[in-house]
């Protein structure tokens, strides 16, 4: 869990510690401080600082949040893990910043990768419930509600689904007249 600047500051310390065991001929500690470079390398792309983001969005610190995202250059290099919940912090990040659009394609994508549990799962559902209920289209709300009612959730998450499912059913039967 560290940023990426701090990051490369620890690997160019490793790197100077590497050139001093290498010219001392210590090539035991020479190979374990390679390998912490690697490690740290590998981090970089397939962890980022997707962690820390987590950590700030909890704490409700939006603007660092998005900051500490934007750090992932690429977030197809993530391990699937931390690809689900880039996508589903980013996904509410633009969720609070009114950009419903950006919201649904976060939330689109963090449903297709494993997160934590299946209330997470179903936490997303209804976000994407949500924006289609927000855009008037009501099958494709009443879809996610149904993969989402499948999942084992929270009785607040039920709650919330129960709110969802009426409102579309009141939509439809408006339409209907």
């Amino acid at each position: 869990m560290i940023t990426a600047r701090t990051r490369f500051a620890i690997i160019a310390v490793g790197v100077i510690l590497l050139c001093y065991t290498l010219f001392r001929g210590s090539y035991e500690i020479s190979s374990l401080v390679a390998l912490g470079i690697v490690l740290l390398i590998r981090g970089y792309f397939r962890d980022g600082t997707v962690a820390l983001a987590a950590k700030s969005f909890r704490n409700k610190d939006y603007p660092k949040t998005e900051a500490l995202l934007k750090e992932v250059k690429n977030p197809d290099r993530l391990r699937r893990a931390r690809r689900g919940y880039y996508e589903f912090i980013y996904g509410n990040i633009e969720l609070q910043k009114e950009n419903y659009d950006e919201a649904e394609l976060h939330f689109q994508i963090a449903s297709r990768f494993p997160l934590g549990s299946e209330g997470d799962k179903g936490i997303v559902l209804v976000h994407l419930a949500n924006l289609n209920l927000r855009k008037k289209e009501y099958q494709r709300a009443k879809a996610y509600v149904n993969v989402a009612k499948e999942l084992k959730i929270s009785s607040r998450i039920q709650s919330v689904i129960d709110k969802i499912e009426k409102e579309i059913q009141d939509n439809t039967e408006q339409s209907d007249q």
